[in-house]
């Protein structure tokens, strides 16, 4: 069987060290410390080990507060054998060691839920070797990646060690590569306990959820085999991912470096210590832009502000902007997939805005549909019809909108939290490729980003939420719903969407709370707010 390759990227670094788990393993294994030490960080969860202990030749770990609630993970199957020697009978570890969290793109928790029991990490099964694989070296020890085992067993698979890459980075090597799937290490917007492994497909894209339970399948059957030690894969390490990726936005036919050049832009950027530190000011100087200010670029993975990029985490760089001399600012989140842009005077242009402008560009040069998700803003709607396309909503997540992109024929989607899917690209979420479109959009217009603004359809937004009882039918509460508000236009894909003539109402079930998730939008902010508060009006009565 020929090896088979996968492309791995980790989005930040400076992950916590287990100050308890070294000081153990110093004194239990001298001389030790520093490689065990790495490998928690690398694997960088920070998970509570209550108890360890050896069963005959497994290892296993009694994990609380990964995913929802308590998970039961056993990991490991004769790999850190370190720890091994440190394990004996109950013992027990006070403090935080590594572990790690299974995402299967942005829909985790629904696709993942309540209470998750992976096999071991050897045995999270042949759809992980055929789409992907684990990051770190204590993990690749535990599938045979680099270092062996002791008894050599593990796969043959090859893998492409990207190092620190941005997410839509990763999307792509795993094309460039021709690689059978891809691992992206990252926490996205959560903090850094929360860092999982978002697995990609052999298009470089995520998972959907009939994909993700087939991870699951595997995982639970151990329906996979192991090689010999002959026949065991490598890692090559590629640190050019994120030139090849900046190249590859340069190269896209819409985007006009002259126009920007020629522009004189004077460009702020806050990259929130993560991973876009990297890309984003290399990507600017790429395109020619004048001035480059960065905030916040260190890629250490200490976030200084909360990594959502929302107006309430935004006032550094929103208070440099109202002291004049910059034409606009650009915020990331750690994956650098979501994109947030600040006016010169220090205005939000609006997240939900974002993917209207850039969109507003394309559709002028390329005629055609757009996708996005439910709760995303109905202005991407009006500028659609206003250039004549038809526009297409999807459930909401990433996965979804991309389907729904490729059964309308999509020219360009994304989602309303500053997420860009730009098929001439790729079919992820990318900010690079956002960047890089609204800046020729920018220099062509030969505007202030403010008047840009001042261009669209301006809505206002609410998101509010119904706290339930657990024994309360939410999936019957939301029917009847649908049932009061028939004579709208209304969409159950994904939750209860009313559509009214003057605005929308969204609600959308939790996966992990009895409580339902209530989104509004309208001509104010005021109006959407009334408009929601009418709907759970309706819902409490139908509970009471």
């Amino acid at each position: 069987m020929t090896a088979r390759t996968i492309a791995l990227g980790r989005v930040r670094t400076g992950l916590d060290r287990p100050r308890n788990a070294r000081d153990l393993v110093a004194r239990a294994v001298p001389g030790q410390m520093e490689d065990v030490s790495r490998d928690a960080g690398d694997i960088a969860a920070r998970l509570e080990l209550n108890l360890v202990r050896t069963i005959g030749d497994a290892l296993v770990a009694h994990v609380e507060g990964c995913i929802f609630g308590k998970v039961e993970a056993r990991f490991l199957r004769r790999g850190m054998s370190v720890l091994e020697r440190l394990v004996g009978a109950d013992l027990k570890i006070d403090g935080v060691l590594g572990g790690f969290r299974l995402g299967v793109g942005d829909d985790a928790p629904g696709v993942l839920g309540g209470n998750l029991h992976v096999g071991n990490v050897d045995a999270i099964g042949r759809k992980i070797v055929d789409g992907g694989c684990i990051l770190g070296r204590a993990l690749k020890r535990a599938i045979g990646l680099g270092d062996k085992w002791d008894d050599g067993r593990g796969f043959e698979l090859d893998v492409v060690d990207l190092g620190l890459a941005t997410t839509p980075t990763t999307e792509l090597a795993v094309v460039w590569e021709a690689a059978c799937g891809g691992i992206i290490l990252t926490a996205s917007h959560n903090p850094k306990q929360w860092n999982a492994l978002k697995l990609l497909n052999e298009n470089g894209e995520f998972l959907n959820a009939d994909e993700g339970n087939e991870v699951l399948r595997i995982a639970e059957t151990g329906d996979f085999e192991f090689v010999d030690i002959e026949n065991l894969g490598h890692v090559k390490k590629d640190n050019t991912s994120i030139t090849k990726h900046i190249d590859s936005v340069l190269s896209l036919k819409l985007v006009d470096v002259e126009a920007i050049k020629n522009a004189g832009f004077s460009v702020a950027v806050d990259c929130v210590n993560s991973v876009g530190g990297i890309a984003i000011p290399a990507l600017l100087e790429a395109l020619g832009v004048k001035k480059i200010v960065p905030l916040n670029c260190r890629p250490d993975g200490l976030f200084p502000h909360n990594p959502e990029p929302l107006p309430q985490h935004l006032t550094e760089i929103s208070d440099l902007m109202k002291n004049g001399g910059i034409d606009v600012g650009f915020v990331v989140d750690p994956d650098v997939d979501r994109l947030a842009i600040i006016c010169e005077n220090g205005d939000m242009f609006g997240e939900e805005y974002t993917l209207v402008a850039v969109s507003d560009y394309v559709l002028r040069h390329t005629p055609g549909n757009t996708v996005s998700n439910l709760s995303s803003t109905r202005a991407l709607r009006d500028v659609t019809r206003s250039l004549g396309g038809e526009y297409s909503a999807a459930a909401v997540g990433e996965v979804n909108v991309v389907a729904k992109m490729k059964e309308v024929g999509a020219v360009i989607g994304g989602e309303g939290n500053g997420g860009v899917i730009y098929p001439e690209s790729h079919y992820g979420r990318d900010a690079l490729v956002g960047i890089a479109l609204f800046l020729t959009h920018l220099a062509k217009a030969k505007k202030q980003v403010s008047e840009l603004r001042a261009t669209y359809p301006s809505y206002g937004m609410t998101k509010q939420r119904i706290d339930l009882t657990p024994a309360i039918d939410v999936d019957a509460l939301l029917r009847a719903v649908k049932e009061q508000y028939a004579r709208y236009e209304v969409t159950d894909i994904d939750g209860v969407k009313i559509d009214f003539p003057d605005g929308w109402v969204h609600l959308r079930k939790s996966n992990t709370e009895p409580i339902i998730r209530v989104y509004a939008e309208a001509e104010t902010v005021e109006s959407a707010e009334e408009k929601a508060a009418a709907v759970m009006t309706v819902i409490r009565s139908m509970v009471e």
